[in-house]
């Protein structure tokens, strides 16, 4: 499935299975919300994921974890080592503010959406609303500190080019919501983000080397959590 730039898009993703996500241009940027399917109530926890595995980007081969401790899903492989989790998503107001107005009436396709109206319009298609909004993970986009005294933070131009891919593996059922709108640091003049194909596949179980299970202690808890829900 191709999701243009400045679009949005949700699917379910069930256990085990995989969920590839590959760049059709530089400067691709996803803004990714994650639920539990049966629950969505349990969702995707950025602090928790962040700060039990010791990171501030997210990379393979770390979990995706819920508010519950359980992980979500698992990065198997991607050909970044950073994927941005803690800038957030862009506003209607501050895309207007910097490209100009625009409606689907005056500009048809080229309608230009922050990725805050993308994941509302999926969350709304889902009987889910602005209460379930959460820290969204932004892959494709890296945000490091600038290294100056006042620990900036700066957007890495350049970091994913056509062709990158990160992939997903689910450990419970999903609601996986996305918007390929650009990135709210991204300092590009004009609007033309970036689409990206969306591939499903059929996986299988980690096992006892999976790497994951075995990066570290709290990531294998994690795991240890999920496969516990279907015991």
């Amino acid at each position: 499935m191709e999701v243009p730039g400045g679009a949005a898009e949700s699917l379910r993703l069930h256990r085990h299975r995989t969920l590839t996500l590959r760049a059709l241009g530089p400067d691709a940027n996803v803004a990714t919300l994650i639920y539990a399917l049966d629950d969505p109530t349990e969702r995707l926890n950025v602090p928790d994921t962040l700060k039990a595995q010791m990171s501030a980007r997210i990379k393979p081969p770390m979990t995706l974890m819920s508010d519950m401790g359980r992980a979500l899903a698992s990065v198997t492989g991607s050909s970044l080592d950073w994927h941005d989790a803690i800038t957030g998503h862009s506003l209607p107001e501050a895309v207007e503010r910097r490209f100009g107005p625009s409606t689907y009436a005056a500009d048809r396709n080229e309608w230009r959406r922050s990725a805050r109206f993308g994941l509302l319009t999926e969350l709304w298609k889902r009987s889910l609303g602005a209460r379930d909004l959460h820290a969204n993970i932004n892959f494709f986009s890296k945000v490091a500190a600038a290294g100056d005294e006042r620990a900036t933070l700066e957007y890495v131009p350049g970091h994913a080019s056509e062709g990158d891919w990160v992939t997903l593996r689910a450990e419970i059922d999903l609601l996986v919501v996305l918007s390929t709108a650009p990135h709210p640091l991204d300092p590009a003049e004009t609007w033309s983000p970036a689409g990206v194909v969306l591939e499903v596949a059929e996986g299988a179980a980690p096992g006892p080397d999976d790497a994951s299970r075995n990066w570290r202690a709290e990531t294998g808890r994690s795991l240890e959590l999920a496969e516990r829900s279907y015991a």
